[in-house]
């Protein structure tokens, strides 16, 4: 941990209680900063107020009073959900005062090589492989933070200079981290998404594009080549560019030509020994690939992560084989494109569970792939009957359920020996779990209570 003396009798307000607002608080505390935490709802747990108020910081919970906006505070910390049109938040922007991050401060923190990822779809598991090809090779710690559900401030105060450090950073933890600045730099992609927070598909890429920002040609902007659009968003960059690309559009970096994985020229393994299954993993594998050589990572070292590596949990995370059936969970495809790209990925007939929270739109660009890969529906949720309006167009059967629950012995009964059994849902979960994750779990021990197997 770096030590710093910018918060030194500073008040500073911390908005919002997850993870890294907490994190935050006391990170602050130690930093000799006068901190008030803040949450617009009441924590039922009331050991979160007791241990930020045995720390010495004032709690304000059930509300964001705007009066907060003139109690003179030098520095705003927000969550990154919260967003800027909000009436406390925006009062701040009005009058100038800072608003970061706790991605901002676990960087100002930070005294080791930082490699940070960013994307729309991937970075979890780009994140993941990373960190796991890094590991291979190194002798010093190598962890990982960020977006992923680990606060970034939190490992950063155990690291040190000889450390690394791979970051997952979203748009919104970006937006508020003005000095960042990974030594490389990973973008996956860039679709329109979260347009709602950012209000243009422009504010959107600026805001992805601050993990470049202050790069130098003395660092490393690792980024898909296989869109014209993300070849000229690299230009923006003052960062030196390495390209990954699955359809062999640029032979500078890592990429694949006739079923080989190439690291500048380099053969380095074929893509059908990747274990993670389909065309986005392997654009996810060559991202990590990209910058695992760019850290001095050796073939066998990758090779070793990339044959053994099932997945992160709830992003087409295999769960078992059971009578020849194969079980996946990809509870976080909660968007069309997302469930697109997991369907492309099975060459094996898919009994496909979907539906979830009814955002207002419909299924109709899923019809091709339905009928390419999937044998069998089973819908649930508020927009079930869009999703069955959408397998009725493409012929296949569907049968309506309950929930991701119900839906496991409904699969079962119409699957045979080679099929998949597939939760990808192209919908949010809010409509009956509180998140992707707990939808993901319940559908693993659904999973569990039919084959009488736990999870492999």
């Amino acid at each position: 941990m770096k030590k710093i003396d910018k918060y030194q009798g500073k008040k500073v307000l911390v908005m919002g209680f997850g993870i890294s607002g907490i994190n935050a608080a006391h990170l602050l505390v130690k930093l000799g900063a006068n901190v008030t935490a803040n949450d617009k709802v009441t924590p039922k747990n009331n050991d979160i107020v007791d241990d930020l108020e045995a720390d010495g910081i004032k709690v304000i919970t059930g509300d964001n009073p705007i009066s907060l906006a003139n109690e003179g505070f030098d520095v705003v910390v927000k969550n990154p959900g919260i967003p800027y049109d909000n009436p406390l938040v925006a009062a701040f922007v009005k009058q100038g005062t800072p608003i970061i991050t706790e991605a901002e401060l676990g960087w100002q923190i930070f005294d080791g090589h930082l490699v940070s990822v960013t994307g729309s779809n991937g970075k979890t598991t780009t994140t993941t492989l990373t960190q796991l090809m890094i590991t291979e090779n190194a002798k010093h710690q190598v962890k990982y933070a960020g977006n992923i559900g680990i606060s970034f401030s939190k490992i950063a105060e155990d690291l040190g200079p000889d450390d690394t450090l791979v970051t997952e950073l979203s748009s919104f933890q970006l937006l508020g981290a003005p000095t960042i600045h990974p030594h490389i730099a990973i973008i996956t992609n860039i679709f329109s998404n979260h347009l709602d927070y950012h209000k243009t598909r422009e504010n959107y890429i600026n805001a992805k594009l601050n993990i470049t920002r202050n790069q130098t040609k003395d660092d490393f902007l690792v980024i898909n080549w296989d869109r014209d659009e993300w070849q000229k968003i690299a230009q923006r960059s003052q960062a030196t560019i390495v390209p990954f690309s699955r359809l062999n559009k640029s032979h500078e970096g890592a990429y694949v030509e006739d079923g080989m994985i190439y690291w500048r020229g380099q053969e380095v393994m074929p893509t059908k020994d990747i274990r993670l299954i389909g065309p986005q993993n392997v654009e996810n594998a060559l991202a990590a690939i990209a910058a695992a050589k760019l850290s001095g990572v050796t073939n066998d070292a990758i090779k070793k992560v990339l044959t053994t590596f099932s997945g992160v949990r709830h992003r087409l995370q295999y769960v078992m084989e059971y009578q020849e059936r194969l079980f996946y969970n990809d509870s976080k495809s909660t968007d069309i494109e997302a469930t697109e790209v997991a369907l492309q990925g099975f060459d094996r007939p898919v009994i496909l569970l979907a539906g979830g929270l009814d955002r207002g739109y419909t299924f109709e660009r899923l019809v091709p792939y339905f009928k390419k890969h999937v044998k069998a529906m089973i819908v649930f949720g508020e927009c079930k009957d869009k999703m069955k309006d959408a397998g009725n167009q493409a012929g296949v059967p569907v049968i309506e359920s309950e929930d991701a629950i119900t839906a496991v012995p409904e699969a079962w009964k119409l699957s045979e020996p080679g099929d998949v059994i597939l939760l990808s849902p192209a919908n949010a979960s809010w409509d009956q779990f509180p998140s992707f994750e707990v939808r993901g779990d319940k559908f693993i021990e659904a999973v569990e209570e039919l084959t009488g197997k736990k999870e492999q």
